[in-house]
């Protein structure tokens, strides 16, 4: 089991080759700029301020890595969406962020925010093509459960698994409300099965990629 309790901030990385040491496993945490990334992070670790929110949104542009240990990792892609910046730093967002998913072979699995009341927009439709290219397993969190009433929440969630099917069983779904701590021991459960290291040979080594 993993203690995420133990997660401390290490670095920021504006592209590949400035991410840690490739080794180990680590989970990415996608989504736009408003879907709640920081306030998961932060009730995942029972800590206040590990991953900063921001009153604007897509402000953070970087990779940041935080390690429960030395070799599992949470990682906070930069949040798309309300990001006011200029079309030549988005497509260097863009470049970097594809680097990383299909190239960091360290990456267990992404875990892909999205509010339930707004599920699937296009940049997680994005996201799934993605990781589908890259043959990389999705989490989907349907965050700000508490907004809805537990008969939309659950509709919602129904839909969104429906509609993501055609990804097949590398990609699945839960509701989840930072808020209400409302299926965090769900979430725990999956970053638990993709952080287990128990999987690789002491021998395995990986390199950095530039």
């Amino acid at each position: 089991m993993v203690d995420f309790r133990q997660a401390s901030f290490v670095t920021s990385a504006a592209k590949l080759s400035q991410c840690p040491e490739d080794i180990g496993a680590e989970v990415a945490f996608a989504g736009r700029s408003n879907a709640g990334k920081s306030s998961a992070i932060n009730t995942l670790c029972d800590q206040k301020a590990l991953a900063r929110t921001s009153k604007t949104p897509g402000r953070t542009q970087l990779i940041n890595f935080f390690a429960m240990n030395e070799e599992q990792r949470l990682v906070d892609l930069p949040g798309y969406g309300y990001a006011k910046v200029p079309v030549a730093v988005k497509e260097h967002w863009q470049k970097h962020l594809s680097d990383y998913l299909e190239r960091r072979l360290c990456l267990r699995g992404v875990i892909l925010l999205s509010d339930i009341r707004h599920p699937l927009k296009e940049f997680d439709i994005h996201m799934l093509d993605w990781a589908a290219k890259a043959q990389m397993p999705v989490h989907i969190l349907l965050t700000k459960a508490d907004k809805l009433k537990r008969g939309p929440a659950q509709s919602t969630l129904l839909g969104v698994q429906k509609a993501v099917s055609s990804y097949g069983p590398q990609v699945t779904a839960q509701v989840f409300s930072a808020t209400k701590r409302t299926g965090l021991d769900q979430l725990r459960s999956h970053l638990n099965a993709w952080l287990d290291l128990s999987d690789f040979d002491d021998e395995d080594e990986f390199e950095v990629l530039d």
